[in-house]
């Protein structure tokens, strides 16, 4: 099958963090297009993304703008832009997430970034811990991976730089979760 089938998360505490996660995941061979990246928007586009969420529909995004907002390697990643994610403010988000995200219209049913995540592959009280952290200015980094070897690499890259609360997911660690799921409560 076509395409990254896991994803290895981690939730750093800085910017600055998560950018040296990305320098040396770039220098171990990982692409850029398999990176994504979530972060408050604490600097540059407060008033911005204000207007935004009160004069667009949900999901929005404004990517024109996200590349003068975001620079060194972070700038550098796929599909970089900027969203106003209901109830919990601006954001910047780069590479798949930022696609599931837009694709959700980030007010899904599910909730936004929790929505993201389950549809990514990770389950529902993972994403609400990882969401309760972001909440709290995490910075979200994922790597998408092919194989067993780039998974631990990735693992062991996000835990020599710092990532907390380091997990992978994906469709090679699930067998059908929402089947598990439905047998667990029979």
């Amino acid at each position: 099958m076509a395409g990254k089938q896991t994803a290895v998360f981690g939730i750093y505490h800085t910017r600055l963090q998560a950018e040296g996660s990305v320098d040396q995941l770039l220098a171990a061979g990982f692409s850029n297009d398999d990176i994504s990246v979530l972060l408050p928007d604490l600097q540059s586009s407060k008033e911005f993304a204000h207007q935004k969420d009160t004069k667009a529909p949900e999901g929005t995004t404004a990517g024109v703008t996200a590349g003068g907002a975001i620079g060194g390697t972070l700038g550098l990643l796929a599909g970089i832009g900027m969203l106003a994610i209901p109830g919990m403010g601006p954001f910047i988000a780069a590479g798949p997430i930022m696609g599931a995200l837009a694709g959700l219209g980030v007010g899904g049913a599910v909730g936004g970034v929790i929505g993201a995540l389950v549809g990514m592959g990770m389950p529902e009280y993972e994403a609400k811990r990882y969401e309760g952290q972001i909440k709290e200015g995490g910075v979200l980094l994922s790597v998408h991976c092919d194989t067993s070897e780039e998974i631990t690499r990735a693992k062991d890259l996000l835990k020599h730089t710092g990532a907390q609360d380091i997990s992978s997911t994906g469709e090679a660690s699930a067998d059908h979760p929402a089947e598990k799921h439905m047998a667990a409560h029979s």
